[in-house]
């Protein structure tokens, strides 16, 4: 499976970067290079990388995202994770990393909309 990365811009001068797919030892650079590329552009209020279409993330993966938190700290910009998948969420929880990208809760699908049940 292959990585595409989409960046937008949210507001409050917050840029958002979505990977999609798996982050392995083939695709971890593109991680790097998307934030990295972020930060070349200007200082963002925030960089968050939202993490629900990722299927799968390795430890090169996992090292890639460590590696873009301390480029962005060190150019005085907080990096977050947001919205992670339950495999990036548990890969996160194990590696103790959880609280450093802000300690998001894994994204359920549907969860923003709540279900009414019948007769309820």
């Amino acid at each position: 499976m292959s990585l595409s990365i989409v960046k937008s811009v949210l507001p409050g001068g917050v840029i958002e970067i979505a990977p999609r797919g798996e982050i392995d030892v083939d695709t971890a650079y593109e991680v790097r290079e998307a934030i990295a590329e972020v930060l070349a552009k200007g200082r963002p209020s925030r960089i968050e990388l939202n993490m629900r279409l990722v299927t799968f993330i390795d430890s090169v993966g996992i090292s890639a995202m460590v590696a873009g938190f301390q480029t962005a700290e060190v150019s005085g910009v907080k990096l977050v994770v947001t919205e992670p998948s339950r495999f990036v969420h548990r890969q996160l929880w194990v590696t103790g990393l959880l609280g450093l990208f802000g300690a998001p809760e894994p994204y359920f699908a549907g969860a923003a909309t709540p279900e009414v049940l019948p007769g309820a």
